[in-house]
């Protein structure tokens, strides 16, 4: 988890000064040149360590007992931002605990909490998708397809990963203009935090949905040799990831007693 921790700290103040970057760039409106100074020495290193740990990061993740085997390097990427999504879950419940302990305990509520919590809930929700897109754990009914030959699984998964290219292809077309102009403008909540969460989560929810399509092609070719699926009515990876927590439980209670 080191270089996800690192991307996340150097990505979140890349975020939070990105209207610099627009400004260096020269496609600022007057609210950002009023505002905010151009990037700066600083600015740019950030970026430079959120590169850095993207390819460190995808480069030395590993794959768990449980999760599926990775075939190449973007499934590598969707570990990886599986791993982001982990370290944002963590830093979200430590923000909703400080939250309910100044504000029940100490009386002090802050501004922050509440709409850095919804931020940082849409990033794991876009990024929990591509993980789960890598992992095949998506939700799927199998009432038809498991008593289907190979050749028509495969012509079912060909028209499932079409039918998620033709959404993906339908959203950015539409989405683009608007998720350009967020950003440029660098449109906030309009609270008294005010966090760029529309300037941010549009052009997020596009790049993710694309990502999204390139594993599932990806997953696709990689699956295309394999034996027809079929599925019992138990699933069997819960049930040897139940296995796997008795067996620890009990290791665990061996030890204390």
């Amino acid at each position: 988890m080191l270089w996800p921790a690192v991307f996340v700290a150097a990505m979140a103040y890349v975020v939070w000064n990105f209207p610099k970057f627009i400004l260096a760039f020269g496609w600022a409106n007057d609210a950002i040149t009023s505002t905010y100074a151009p990037a700066g020495l600083a600015d740019y290193a950030a970026a430079l360590v959120v590169i850095v740990a993207i390819v460190l990061g995808v480069r030395s993740v590993t794959v768990s007992a449980l999760e599926t085997d990775s075939e190449g390097l973007l499934d590598n990427v969707s570990l990886f931002l599986g791993r982001v999504a982990m370290m944002l879950i963590l830093l979200l419940v430590s923000v909703m605990f400080y939250e309910v302990v100044v504000r029940y305990v100490f009386e002090k509520p802050t501004l922050w909490a509440n709409e850095l919590s919804l931020w940082m809930a849409g990033f794991i929700f876009l990024l929990s998708g591509l993980y789960a897109m890598q992992q095949r754990s998506h939700i799927r009914i199998y009432l038809l397809y498991d008593i289907l030959p190979g050749w028509a699984q495969k012509l079912s998964d060909t028209v499932s990963v079409a039918l998620i290219w033709a959404f993906t292809i339908s959203m950015i077309w539409g989405g683009l203009n608007e998720a350009q102009a967020k950003i440029l403008r660098w449109e906030t909540f309009g609270t008294a935090f005010d966090p760029p969460i529309p300037a941010t989560m549009k052009p997020m929810v596009l790049l993710v949905i694309l990502l999204v399509s390139i594993q599932a092609l990806a997953n696709l070719i990689a699956d295309w040799n394999k034996a027809p699926e079929h599925h019992a009515p138990v699933d069997e990876a819960e049930i040897e990831e139940l296995k796997h927590d008795l067996a620890d439980l009990q290791d665990d209670t061996a030890k204390g007693s």
